[in-house]
């Protein structure tokens, strides 16, 4: 369905029309997301924790660099890993090079709690099949021009 159709309304000019097309297709995404990842007990935030964590794994990783990596840059990372840290899905290690430094690494159960999330991410790149290669290179090429 197209986007006038979706919100109802007409729109002023086609700069307008874009930045509404990806908020809302950002929100739509990030629903899809939320609905997937809440029968595991988790927040999107806390998600994306653990999968920078395993992309890290078998390495710690500092708080800074989850910082970093995380898809909200306003997210507060230190509350998110002592959530995290509570359902034991993520140790917290004071760093041996730097007290003031924490360091966090992945759990067992937190890599077991991924594997079996897989099928999430699965589900979710359902929602782009639609696409072909060419039309998804496209539109990954045009964010990233749209972000620079």
């Amino acid at each position: 369905m197209s986007l006038e159709k979706e919100l109802q309304t007409t729109f002023k000019n086609p700069f307008q029309k874009t930045r509404l097309n990806i908020h809302f297709t950002h929100n739509f995404l990030s629903n899809n997301v939320n609905e997937m990842i809440k029968q595991y007990g988790l927040s999107a935030s806390q998600f994306n924790v653990l999968r920078i964590l395993r992309g890290q794994h078998p390495d710690a990783a500092c708080i800074g660099l989850i910082k970093e990596r995380m898809l909200d840059k306003s997210s507060d990372v230190s509350r998110i890993v002592d959530r995290l840290v509570v359902k034991k899905l993520v140790q917290r290690y004071e760093c041996s090079l730097d007290r003031r430094q924490k360091d966090v690494i992945i759990s067992q159960n937190g890599l077991d709690l991924l594997s079996k999330m897989d099928v999430c991410e699965k589900e979710l790149d359902k929602q782009l099949e639609h696409l072909n290669t060419k039309e998804l290179e496209t539109l990954n090429s045009l964010l990233d021009k749209l972000r620079k």
